[in-house]
Protein backbone atom coordinates (compact mmCIF):
# COMPACT_ATOMS: atom_id res chain seq x y z
CA UNK A 1 0.00 0.00 0.00
CA UNK A 2 2.79 2.43 0.95
CA UNK A 3 5.73 1.91 -1.38
CA UNK A 4 7.59 5.18 -0.92
CA UNK A 5 7.74 6.31 2.72
CA UNK A 6 9.52 9.36 4.11
CA UNK A 7 10.33 9.61 7.82
CA UNK A 8 11.16 12.80 9.69
CA UNK A 9 14.25 12.25 11.86
CA UNK A 10 15.85 14.75 14.23
CA UNK A 11 18.04 12.65 16.54
CA UNK A 12 15.45 12.64 19.31
CA UNK A 13 13.15 9.83 20.53
CA UNK A 14 10.19 11.13 18.51
CA UNK A 15 12.14 10.47 15.29
CA UNK A 16 12.82 6.91 16.43
CA UNK A 17 9.13 6.47 17.15
CA UNK A 18 8.43 7.56 13.58
CA UNK A 19 10.94 5.06 12.16
CA UNK A 20 9.36 2.23 14.16
CA UNK A 21 5.87 3.08 12.88
CA UNK A 22 7.06 3.57 9.29
CA UNK A 23 8.67 0.12 9.37
CA UNK A 24 5.24 -1.39 10.04
CA UNK A 25 3.43 0.62 7.38
CA UNK A 26 5.84 0.38 4.45
CA UNK A 27 5.31 -2.43 1.94
CA UNK A 28 7.65 -5.39 2.16
CA UNK A 29 9.35 -4.30 -1.05
CA UNK A 30 8.84 -0.60 -0.42
CA UNK A 31 11.41 2.14 0.12
CA UNK A 32 12.15 4.01 3.34
CA UNK A 33 13.87 7.39 3.32
CA UNK A 34 15.00 9.06 6.53
CA UNK A 35 14.90 12.84 6.18
CA UNK A 36 16.64 15.35 8.45
CA UNK A 37 15.92 19.06 8.05
CA UNK A 38 18.75 21.41 9.00
CA UNK A 39 18.87 25.20 9.18
CA UNK A 40 21.95 25.94 7.09
CA UNK A 41 24.24 24.46 4.45
CA UNK A 42 27.54 24.99 6.25
CA UNK A 43 29.90 22.05 5.89
CA UNK A 44 30.00 21.18 9.58
CA UNK A 45 26.22 21.12 9.97
CA UNK A 46 25.82 19.03 6.82
CA UNK A 47 28.37 16.52 8.13
CA UNK A 48 26.66 16.34 11.53
CA UNK A 49 23.30 15.77 9.84
CA UNK A 50 24.50 12.74 7.89
CA UNK A 51 26.22 11.30 10.95
CA UNK A 52 22.94 11.67 12.82
CA UNK A 53 21.04 9.93 10.03
CA UNK A 54 23.51 7.06 9.84
CA UNK A 55 23.37 6.61 13.60
CA UNK A 56 19.56 6.57 13.65
CA UNK A 57 19.40 4.11 10.75
CA UNK A 58 21.87 1.80 12.47
CA UNK A 59 20.10 1.90 15.83
CA UNK A 60 16.73 1.22 14.19
CA UNK A 61 18.15 -1.65 12.13
CA UNK A 62 16.36 -0.63 8.96
CA UNK A 63 17.35 -0.33 5.32
CA UNK A 64 16.77 3.26 4.31
CA UNK A 65 18.06 6.03 2.13
CA UNK A 66 19.38 9.09 3.96
CA UNK A 67 18.52 12.66 2.99
CA UNK A 68 19.45 15.94 4.68
CA UNK A 69 17.90 19.17 3.40
CA UNK A 70 17.96 22.84 4.32
CA UNK A 71 14.71 24.57 5.25
CA UNK A 72 13.74 27.33 7.69
CA UNK A 73 11.10 25.02 9.22
CA UNK A 74 11.16 21.24 9.67
CA UNK A 75 7.54 20.84 8.58
CA UNK A 76 8.08 22.75 5.36
CA UNK A 77 11.20 20.77 4.54
CA UNK A 78 9.39 17.46 5.02
CA UNK A 79 6.43 18.65 2.99
CA UNK A 80 8.66 19.74 0.08
CA UNK A 81 10.62 16.48 0.13
CA UNK A 82 7.41 14.43 0.11
CA UNK A 83 6.26 16.28 -2.97
CA UNK A 84 9.62 16.25 -4.76
CA UNK A 85 10.15 12.52 -4.20
CA UNK A 86 6.57 11.45 -4.91
CA UNK A 87 6.13 9.90 -1.48
CA UNK A 88 2.84 8.19 -0.69
CA UNK A 89 3.36 8.42 3.09
CA UNK A 90 5.12 10.82 5.42
CA UNK A 91 5.70 9.65 9.01
CA UNK A 92 6.52 11.95 11.91
CA UNK A 93 6.79 11.51 15.66
CA UNK A 94 4.94 13.27 18.42
CA UNK A 95 6.45 16.42 19.86
CA UNK A 96 7.86 16.38 23.38
CA UNK A 97 4.88 18.29 24.80
CA UNK A 98 1.63 16.80 25.93
CA UNK A 99 0.57 13.67 27.80
CA UNK A 100 2.70 10.55 27.60
CA UNK A 101 1.67 8.15 24.89
CA UNK A 102 -0.33 10.68 22.87
CA UNK A 103 0.12 11.57 19.21
CA UNK A 104 0.98 15.26 19.01
CA UNK A 105 2.96 17.46 16.63
CA UNK A 106 4.17 21.01 16.92
CA UNK A 107 2.47 23.98 15.29
CA UNK A 108 5.07 24.47 12.52
CA UNK A 109 4.85 20.87 11.39
CA UNK A 110 1.08 20.83 11.65
CA UNK A 111 0.81 23.88 9.43
CA UNK A 112 3.08 22.34 6.80
CA UNK A 113 1.33 18.96 6.83
CA UNK A 114 -2.06 20.55 6.25
CA UNK A 115 -1.94 20.37 2.46
CA UNK A 116 0.68 17.63 2.24
CA UNK A 117 0.67 15.76 -1.09
CA UNK A 118 0.45 12.35 0.57
CA UNK A 119 -0.87 10.52 3.60
CA UNK A 120 0.62 11.40 6.98
CA UNK A 121 1.16 9.08 9.94
CA UNK A 122 1.96 10.26 13.46
CA UNK A 123 3.60 7.91 15.96
CA UNK A 124 2.70 8.13 19.63
CA UNK A 125 5.39 9.01 22.15
CA UNK A 126 7.43 5.99 23.21
CA UNK A 127 6.29 3.88 20.24
CA UNK A 128 9.83 2.74 19.43
CA UNK A 129 10.16 1.29 22.93
CA UNK A 130 6.83 -0.54 22.75
CA UNK A 131 6.00 -1.14 19.06
CA UNK A 132 2.67 -2.95 19.24
CA UNK A 133 1.76 -5.23 16.31
CA UNK A 134 -0.96 -3.88 14.05
CA UNK A 135 -3.51 -6.43 15.25
CA UNK A 136 -6.52 -4.12 15.44
CA UNK A 137 -7.00 -1.25 13.01
CA UNK A 138 -9.59 1.39 13.76
CA UNK A 139 -11.44 3.58 11.25
CA UNK A 140 -13.40 6.79 11.68
CA UNK A 141 -16.43 6.24 9.45
CA UNK A 142 -19.44 8.40 8.51
CA UNK A 143 -20.36 7.27 4.95
CA UNK A 144 -18.43 10.13 3.34
CA UNK A 145 -16.01 9.45 0.45
CA UNK A 146 -13.14 10.34 2.78
CA UNK A 147 -14.22 7.78 5.37
CA UNK A 148 -14.72 5.23 2.57
CA UNK A 149 -11.07 5.86 1.66
CA UNK A 150 -10.07 5.31 5.28
CA UNK A 151 -12.01 2.04 5.41
CA UNK A 152 -10.44 0.81 2.16
CA UNK A 153 -6.96 1.64 3.48
CA UNK A 154 -7.65 -0.12 6.78
CA UNK A 155 -8.83 -3.23 4.96
CA UNK A 156 -5.73 -3.26 2.77
CA UNK A 157 -3.42 -2.90 5.76
CA UNK A 158 -5.34 -5.63 7.61
CA UNK A 159 -5.01 -8.01 4.66
CA UNK A 160 -1.22 -7.77 4.97
CA UNK A 161 -1.03 -8.28 8.73
CA UNK A 162 -4.06 -10.42 9.51
CA UNK A 163 -5.47 -7.61 11.63
CA UNK A 164 -9.13 -7.08 12.40
CA UNK A 165 -10.83 -3.86 11.29
CA UNK A 166 -12.99 -1.87 13.69
CA UNK A 167 -15.07 1.11 12.54
CA UNK A 168 -16.76 3.77 14.64
CA UNK A 169 -19.36 6.31 13.60
CA UNK A 170 -19.96 9.17 15.99
CA UNK A 171 -23.48 10.59 15.92
CA UNK A 172 -23.63 14.24 16.91
CA UNK A 173 -26.41 16.66 17.73
CA UNK A 174 -28.24 17.60 14.49
CA UNK A 175 -27.02 20.87 13.05
CA UNK A 176 -30.54 22.30 13.27
CA UNK A 177 -30.18 22.26 17.04
CA UNK A 178 -27.49 24.92 16.85
CA UNK A 179 -29.73 27.07 14.68
CA UNK A 180 -32.52 26.99 17.23
CA UNK A 181 -34.76 24.83 15.02
CA UNK A 182 -35.06 21.88 17.34
CA UNK A 183 -37.83 19.34 17.20
CA UNK A 184 -39.62 18.95 20.56
CA UNK A 185 -38.44 15.36 21.06
CA UNK A 186 -34.73 15.84 20.45
CA UNK A 187 -33.88 12.86 22.67
CA UNK A 188 -36.01 10.59 20.51
CA UNK A 189 -34.37 12.05 17.40
CA UNK A 190 -30.89 11.26 18.72
CA UNK A 191 -31.94 7.76 19.73
CA UNK A 192 -33.34 7.11 16.25
CA UNK A 193 -30.19 8.49 14.64
CA UNK A 194 -28.01 6.21 16.78
CA UNK A 195 -30.12 3.17 15.94
CA UNK A 196 -29.96 3.96 12.23
CA UNK A 197 -26.18 4.49 12.43
CA UNK A 198 -25.70 1.24 14.35
CA UNK A 199 -27.62 -0.70 11.70
CA UNK A 200 -25.50 0.92 8.99
CA UNK A 201 -22.26 0.09 10.77
CA UNK A 202 -23.27 -3.51 11.48
CA UNK A 203 -23.92 -3.95 7.75
CA UNK A 204 -20.35 -3.13 6.75
CA UNK A 205 -18.81 -6.40 5.45
CA UNK A 206 -15.74 -7.75 7.19
CA UNK A 207 -15.76 -4.98 9.78
CA UNK A 208 -16.68 -4.82 13.43
CA UNK A 209 -18.67 -1.61 13.28
CA UNK A 210 -20.55 0.32 15.91
CA UNK A 211 -21.98 3.78 16.50
CA UNK A 212 -21.99 6.07 19.50
CA UNK A 213 -23.29 9.52 20.40
CA UNK A 214 -20.96 12.34 21.36
CA UNK A 215 -18.30 14.73 20.10
CA UNK A 216 -16.42 13.17 17.19
CA UNK A 217 -12.91 14.14 18.30
CA UNK A 218 -13.31 12.99 21.88
CA UNK A 219 -15.05 9.72 21.01
CA UNK A 220 -12.50 8.83 18.33
CA UNK A 221 -9.59 9.68 20.64
CA UNK A 222 -11.03 7.30 23.25
CA UNK A 223 -11.63 4.72 20.50
CA UNK A 224 -7.87 4.86 19.86
CA UNK A 225 -7.22 3.20 23.22
CA UNK A 226 -8.74 -0.01 21.87
CA UNK A 227 -6.90 -0.20 18.52
CA UNK A 228 -3.28 -0.22 17.36
CA UNK A 229 -3.74 2.31 14.54
CA UNK A 230 -6.51 4.82 13.84
CA UNK A 231 -7.19 5.69 10.19
CA UNK A 232 -9.07 8.85 9.25
CA UNK A 233 -9.73 10.68 6.00
CA UNK A 234 -9.08 14.38 5.53
CA UNK A 235 -11.64 16.87 4.28
CA UNK A 236 -12.53 16.86 0.59
CA UNK A 237 -11.95 20.46 -0.41
CA UNK A 238 -10.87 21.25 -3.95
CA UNK A 239 -10.00 18.97 -6.87
CA UNK A 240 -6.51 17.92 -5.69
CA UNK A 241 -5.77 14.78 -3.73
CA UNK A 242 -4.15 16.52 -0.80
CA UNK A 243 -4.39 16.28 2.93
CA UNK A 244 -6.74 18.98 4.24
CA UNK A 245 -7.19 18.85 7.98
CA UNK A 246 -10.64 19.40 9.41
CA UNK A 247 -11.52 20.00 13.04
CA UNK A 248 -11.70 16.29 13.91
CA UNK A 249 -8.34 15.30 12.40
CA UNK A 250 -6.73 18.39 13.95
CA UNK A 251 -8.14 17.40 17.34
CA UNK A 252 -6.88 13.84 16.93
CA UNK A 253 -3.37 15.09 16.14
CA UNK A 254 -3.32 16.49 19.66
CA UNK A 255 -5.24 13.81 21.52
CA UNK A 256 -5.07 10.45 19.69
CA UNK A 257 -4.11 7.63 22.04
CA UNK A 258 -2.63 5.42 19.35
CA UNK A 259 -0.69 6.01 16.11
CA UNK A 260 -2.74 8.06 13.66
CA UNK A 261 -2.90 7.72 9.86
CA UNK A 262 -4.52 10.62 7.98
CA UNK A 263 -5.25 10.07 4.28
CA UNK A 264 -5.52 12.74 1.59
CA UNK A 265 -8.96 13.25 0.10
CA UNK A 266 -10.41 10.28 -1.83
CA UNK A 267 -7.11 8.34 -1.61
CA UNK A 268 -7.79 4.69 -2.34
CA UNK A 269 -11.38 5.23 -3.47
CA UNK A 270 -12.32 4.93 -7.13
CA UNK A 271 -15.01 7.05 -8.73
CA UNK A 272 -17.74 4.44 -8.27
CA UNK A 273 -16.95 4.01 -4.58
CA UNK A 274 -16.83 7.76 -4.05
CA UNK A 275 -20.17 8.25 -5.82
CA UNK A 276 -21.77 5.51 -3.76
CA UNK A 277 -20.40 7.02 -0.57
CA UNK A 278 -21.73 10.45 -1.52
CA UNK A 279 -25.15 8.94 -2.22
CA UNK A 280 -25.19 7.22 1.18
CA UNK A 281 -24.16 10.47 2.83
CA UNK A 282 -26.94 12.37 1.07
CA UNK A 283 -29.49 9.77 2.14
CA UNK A 284 -28.24 9.96 5.70
CA UNK A 285 -28.50 13.76 5.73
CA UNK A 286 -32.02 13.59 4.35
CA UNK A 287 -33.01 11.06 7.02
CA UNK A 288 -31.45 13.23 9.73
CA UNK A 289 -33.38 16.29 8.54
CA UNK A 290 -36.61 14.34 8.50
CA UNK A 291 -36.00 13.03 12.01
CA UNK A 292 -35.35 16.54 13.21
CA UNK A 293 -38.65 17.73 11.74
CA UNK A 294 -37.17 19.83 8.95
CA UNK A 295 -36.89 19.54 5.19
CA UNK A 296 -33.45 18.93 3.64
CA UNK A 297 -31.72 22.11 2.55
Amino acid sequence: MFENVLVGVDGRPNGRDAIALASKLVDRDGKLTLVHVRHSDVTEERKDAYELLERERGEAGVEAQLVSVVSPRPGRGLHEQAEERGADLLVVGSCSRGALGRAMIGDDTRAALDGAPCAVAIATRGYAEHPAPLAQIGVAYNSSPESAAALAAARELASRTGATVHALEVVGIPSVAYAGIVAPALGQTIEAMCQEASSRMEALPGVEGRATFGLAGEELAAFGERVDLLVVGSRGYGPMRRLVLGSTSSFLQRHARCPLLVLPRHAGVDDDDAAAARERGAERDADTSALAGTAPV
